[in-house]
């Protein structure tokens, strides 16, 4: 039997983890050199002393730090190694007075798996699934395990909810999201310890479980895929429907100059996707270093600035040397493509990648039915703020798209374009694919994973809230 490690994007995000930790814990102990010269350099001095102690907490705080996630990527490993993936219809709860939360329906359907997410929030909100969203896990529910996006690349230690109460809130707040009535995901592993884990599982008794409503089961058929097993338009549609409705609208982006009028640096997103505000920003530091340092010229403060002030020209450089050598030569591509006079038309079907969270566009012939394949696929950036990324995405996960461009291509010969809706661009993040081969075929598995058509169970049966 396959185990789940054994994938190669498990394997390679597996070792991504493990060098990561190692990475951090070594920044950790290289920052007690410095520490260690500057007591032989300036032994006895007060400022000496006051830069020494910021160094020795700030090594041992990244240290203990990059130990913890190597020990957490000691325990993954054992748990890839020891078991396969399962596929479960997921539902994120976010509730403030419990940690961030993954609740899994079982692969029977017949009980609820409520996770306590192990992770910091910047790692954890790409990959936060949606209102249909389907994550992978590898582990124990009762004891703890590995959650991963379809396709098992970025991977996230889950253990399970300690106390009683916090669990069958977060169990009844995962129910009144429709976990329950949702299709049972396609297993990517075949695998037979699934009964036995979740016969483990302690069940929840007459209260709790009643405090569960029982939804009726929808019995929709799944929109079938072609015979070559890339998924239709209408498969694909109604996916982006779901994921659609958890995405609050309220909010509009306000309007941005166009590009095919003005300089590529005078549009707000292609400042931002240059890279300019990092300048900008590590420039402020260094300068607000200056002018403290100006201030209070002596004593363990004038330190403490210097130290500051080589982190801020440490980071003016690095971003500095992304925006001259990256950033404006992709921008200045997505500007010439933007200014293509011949618009070329394709239906669209919006969908979000689980892996990291990124919008990507579907394109579709501009004429055809519900049975149509894929033509291609363009990752875009997201519009909006960090806070709010759907900010400016198309009002609609589906309808008809300008493409512009096809003027310049990649080292690999595919070309750059930009789509264009209701009157306003969105910058893409790489080159237009086309659907068809092994990657086209991974990342549409991804955006829609595949469902039985089976339901998880029969009608008017309640689902048991395993906890």
């Amino acid at each position: 039997m396959a185990r789940a490690s054994d994938l190669p994007e498990t394997a390679k995000a597996l070792g991504r983890y493990g060098r990561r930790a190692s990475g951090v814990m070594t920044s950790g102990c290289v920052l007690f050199v410095p520490a260690a010269g500057v007591a032989l350099v300036a032994p006895g001095e007060p400022w000496a002393d006051d830069l020494i102690g910021a160094l020795v907490a700030l090594g041992v705080l990244v240290a203990g730090a990059g130990a913890g996630s190597w020990a957490l990527a000691r325990r993954m490993r054992r748990a890839l190694g020891s078991g396969t993936w399962s596929a479960h219809a997921a539902a994120a709860v976010r509730d403030m007075r419990s940690t961030e939360a993954v609740v899994l329906r079982s692969p029977a359907g017949d009980g609820l798996w409520p996770l306590e997410v192990v992770a910091m929030r910047q790692r954890y909100e790409p990959l936060r699934p949606g209102p249909d969203g389907v994550m992978w896990w590898c582990g124990d529910p009762a004891r703890g395990g590995v959650l991963a996006p379809p396709g098992g690349g970025a991977l996230i230690w889950a253990r399970p909810v300690k106390h009683r109460r916090a669990r069958q809130r977060i169990v009844e707040q995962a129910a009144r999201t429709g976990l329950l009535e949702r299709a049972t995901p396609v297993q990517p592993q075949v695998q037979d310890e699934v009964p036995q884990v979740r016969d483990r599982v302690p069940q929840v008794p007459d209260p709790v479980r009643t405090a569960v409503p029982a939804p009726r089961v929808s019995l929709v058929k799944q929109p079938e895929s072609d015979p070559s097993g890339a998924p239709t338009y209408a498969r694909l549609a109604a996916h982006a429907g779901r994921q659609a409705v958890a995405l609050t609208r309220t909010r509009t982006r306000r309007p941005e100059a166009d590009v095919r009028e003005v300089a590529w640096w005078r549009v707000r997103s292609l400042r931002r996707a240059a890279g300019v505000s990092r300048v900008l920003v590590a420039l402020a530091v260094c300068a607000a270093a200056a002018v403290a340092a100006a201030i209070r010229p002596e004593g363990g403060g004038l330190m403490k600035l210097f130290f500051v002030a080589i982190v801020g020209l440490a980071a003016l450089a690095y971003s500095g040397h992304r925006l001259l050598t990256g950033g404006i030569p992709a921008v200045r591509l997505m500007a010439r493509a933007a200014q293509s006079p011949v618009p070329v038309p394709r239906r669209y079907v919006l969908l979000h990648d689980p892996q990291n969270g990124v919008p990507v566009l579907v394109a579709f012939p501009s004429h055809g039915g519900p049975h149509d394949r894929p033509e291609g696929l363009l990752p875009l950036l997201p519009p909006g703020t960090a806070k709010h990324p759907w900010l400016g995405l198309p009002s609609e996960p589906t309808g008809t798209v300008e493409l512009r461009g096809w003027r310049d291509f990649s080292a690999a010969g595919l070309p750059y374009v930009v789509p264009r809706f209701e009157g306003r661009a969105l910058w893409p993040a790489g080159p237009y694919r086309p659907a068809g081969g092994a990657e086209g075929a991974a990342l549409l598995a991804r955006l829609a994973p595949p469902m039985d058509a089976r339901a998880p169970q029969e009608e008017n049966s309640a689902p048991r809230a395993s906890l």
